[in-house]
């Protein structure tokens, strides 16, 4: 169930913000226990070491690390071809950029709008923009279909994170629900299939090194909030994520396209 052997997986945002278990870097750890050969881009080098660390210790030879800017053209073309290079395919795709910034049209700079329409959105643009001709040509070539996986929010369901209003973050990832599901459909006879993990409040590093910061609070206040507010009682975990994004790039999912599947313990169910 769930073996990922003999394929190769690109995953966008593989490190991780701090110590411990963010989405990414468990999405690649489980793609590569499941026997996958996993390419993993970061901008940040140090948030990819990490995770370097975790597949040496569990002896997962076929891993290869690579910084890149996911906003970045240039980059992200350079990345897909070094990772062709590297394994001579690849048959899935995982865009896991993404981070909030809050506020409302008004106190929102137009240049942390920008900011955050290419952090959320244009990365999985340019991901599928250099990651679907590969995944065409094998189709065409063996019959082999793709799978991309797009990490979204409920963010972009009425639903403002700890009553923050993050209107630009909550729109581009409204976008990249229609940005999956528009070229699902366009890829649909092309033996590729895109769907969307939508993530709900997930108790990973972000919540400490970032978020706590952003609201002003004391971290234990802020989780003990967050929880109480879901209706299983408790945040996710990065795992909770990474098995979502497992099962829709596996072949087990191999008639689900253009959907979106919600991991958020019944948050947006409820309100």
């Amino acid at each position: 169930m769930l073996d990922l052997s003999g394929k190769v997986a690109f995953i966008a945002g593989a490190g991780c913000v701090g110590e411990g278990w963010g989405n990414g870097r468990a999405t690649a750890v489980l793609m590569a226990r499941q026997g996958a050969k996993v390419f993993g881009t970061d901008r940040s080098a140090e948030a990819l070491e990490g995770t370097s660390a975790v597949m040496e210790l569990e002896d997962h030879r076929q891993w290869f690390p690579h910084t890149c800017d996911m906003t970045s053209a240039a980059e992200v073309e350079a990345a897909v071809q070094a990772c062709v290079r590297r394994f001579g395919r690849i048959d899935i795709l995982v865009n896991n950029i993404g981070g909030s910034a809050p506020g409302d049209p008004v106190s929102l700079s137009e240049e942390a709008w920008d900011g955050q329409m290419d952090l959320n959105l244009k990365t999985a643009f340019l991901g599928c923009k250099y990651v679907l001709p590969v995944m065409e040509r094998q189709f065409e070539e063996e019959g082999v279909g793709g799978a991309i996986v797009n990490v979204s929010s409920i963010a972009h369901m009425s639903h403002q994170v700890g009553g923050r209003v993050n209107v630009a973050y909550a729109t581009a990832k409204a976008g990249l629900g229609a940005f999956s599901r528009s070229t699902a459909i366009a890829y649909v006879r092309k033996g590729v299939r895109v769907n969307t993990v939508v993530v709900g409040m997930m108790n990973t590093p972000l919540v400490a090194t970032r978020l706590a910061g952003q609201l002003g609070v004391d971290l234990e206040e802020l989780v003990a909030k967050r929880n109480a507010s879901i209706p299983m009682g408790r945040m996710g975990e990065a795992w909770d994520i990474a098995n979502a994004v497992l099962f829709l790039a596996s072949d087990e999912a191999g008639y689900i396209t253009a959907t979106q599947l919600v991991v958020d313990g019944g948050v947006t169910a409820a309100r």
